[in-house]
């Protein structure tokens, strides 16, 4: 009877149609009755999009860790909240005059939140050699001053949200989120792959961050792949690897967080500008003050539009672009985490989907504490495939057997290609959140999560897999 209940309960909070529901429903069988995931916190929902129909139901009232389906509830809110045309701006600024080529005071780069600026995977324009540009073209051939990174727009003291864990900290998948991002905030670490057993040395880092210590005490084993782990806190210049990459390989790239990416691109910029001819007496520097005297704007750089964001956001399940545009959600409000998580919560309640019993951590869903029912990410689904915005959602998620993470998840099956959706995978959890095309009239969109199943993800993937197909007949 919880089966029916539960969908019964969904239909009267979102005025779906009940469907005629056994015991014996398919969800029950594929996850309740195998061995695989009898034990284990499940929770299903399918639904007609059109006609408000529950397909098939399985505890999907409970409150359930998202992993990256979080993406999903976080880039609809924005695109209903901000807009797809919406963009970030990231201004040059000074607070001195122009004498004689002179540029007699700091140089400084406020940041809005944008995190594509100098990003490698979205194309953004290369912002370095924009500053340079304009700086030349007012007559600057010196600046007297610093070239400073103003990081006040945000809180930065919830750079990093304290629901993340220790363990992801420092890996450039939970890299800090700040209004200057630089690189996607990620710093490329180069090893030397030795004998086995030996401890692989720093050779480089790309880029080049003065005064920043990486130490290493990885170890060259017989390992497949990169499985070493960076450790260290939001704007120290001290990173710790632990943990061990293939022997014998030569250089070997690991990739950590970048500590302060706000100063790196002070310090590139300045090495930019030098490179251009353009002299610089002051150091680099990064702030978290706001400006005490009035400056001018020397030149605005706009990101690429909210709907190109999104679109890596979840095709690629980008965290740092997702805690990027949560936080843009509260930028009125210093980026606060706690009114980004408000204004989901309101943005939802308007549209006649009740948030008020999730729980919100963060806008990517790193943090295992995050908790939303199928039903929550159904009732967002059905609303987006209305919204004006649907395009640009449905155009950002991965497509089964054909992009993204979702390549060859039901790869080669006769759902191949008619299943866009994002996926959510952590440690003993397996999620799906997105659209079925079942036919030229038919539309479902879907939850799934699985959580402590009693095999490995891959296994767990396997039986949705074969859940979807039997379902879409």
């Amino acid at each position: 009877m919880k089966i029916l209940s539960s969908v019964l309960s969904l239909s009267l909070a979102f005025g779906l149609a009940v469907p005629c529901l056994g015991l014996a429903a398919p969800a029950a069988q594929f996850f309740g009755e195998n061995p695989l995931t009898a034990d284990a916190n499940v929770g299903v929902l399918v639904v007609d999009v059109h006609t408000g129909e529950v397909i098939d139901a399985y505890g999907d009232n409970r409150l359930l860790p998202t992993a990256s389906t979080m993406k999903v509830l976080t880039t609809s809110t924005a695109l209903e909240l901000l807009g797809e045309s919406f963009q970030w701006s990231t201004c040059l600024e000074t607070d001195g005059d122009i004498v004689d080529g002179v540029l007699q005071g700091n140089l400084y780069v406020r940041g809005s939140g944008d995190p594509s600026l100098c990003s490698r995977k979205l194309a953004s324009g290369d912002f370095l050699a924009e500053c340079a540009s304009q700086l030349l073209s007012l007559g600057v051939g010196k600046v007297s001053g610093q070239v400073v990174a103003d990081l006040s727009a945000w809180n930065n003291d919830e750079a990093v949200n304290p629901g993340w864990l220790w363990e992801d900290m420092g890996n450039y998948y939970a890299s800090g989120i700040y209004p200057l991002s630089f690189q996607d905030n990620t710093l490329h670490v180069y090893l030397a792959s030795g004998d086995s057993a030996s401890v692989a040395s720093v050779l480089k880092t790309e880029p080049s961050v003065d005064g920043l210590l990486v130490e290493s005490r990885v170890r060259c084993t017989g390992v497949k792949g990169d499985n070493a782990y960076g450790y260290g806190r939001p704007m120290d210049a001290y990173r710790l690897l632990t943990g061990e990459i293939p022997s014998n390989r030569g250089m070997f790239r690991v990739k950590l967080d970048m500590p302060d990416p706000g100063l790196v691109l002070a310090q590139q910029l300045r090495a930019r500008l030098l490179e251009a001819g353009v002299a610089v007496d002051g150091a680099a520097s990064s702030s978290t003050v706001p400006a005490a005297s009035p400056r001018r704007v020397l030149f605005e750089h706009r990101s690429p539009v909210l709907s190109a964001v999104v679109a890596e956001t979840n095709l690629n399940s980008n965290n740092l672009f997702a805690e990027s545009v949560f936080r843009s959600l509260a930028s009125d409000e210093a980026g606060s985490l706690a009114v980004a998580r408000s204004r989901v919560v309101e943005c939802w309640r308007g549209r006649g989907v009740d948030l008020s019993h999730s729980i919100i951590v963060d806008g990517s869903g790193l943090a295992p504490q995050n908790g939303l029912s199928p039903q929550n990410l159904v009732g967002v689904l059905r609303y987006m495939y209305r919204s004006p915005h649907f395009g640009d959602l449905l155009a950002s998620l991965p497509v089964a057997g054909r992009s993204g993470t979702l390549k060859s998840f039901l790869a080669g099956s006769r759902l191949a290609g008619k299943v866009y959706a994002k996926s959510g995978t952590i440690a003993h959890l397996k999620a799906y959140a997105g659209y079925i095309f079942v036919d030229d009239k038919r539309v479902w969109a879907f939850s799934m999560v699985v959580n402590n199943a009693a095999g490995s993800n891959r296994e767990v993937q396997k039986l949705i897999e074969r859940y979807l197909l039997s379902l879409v007949r």
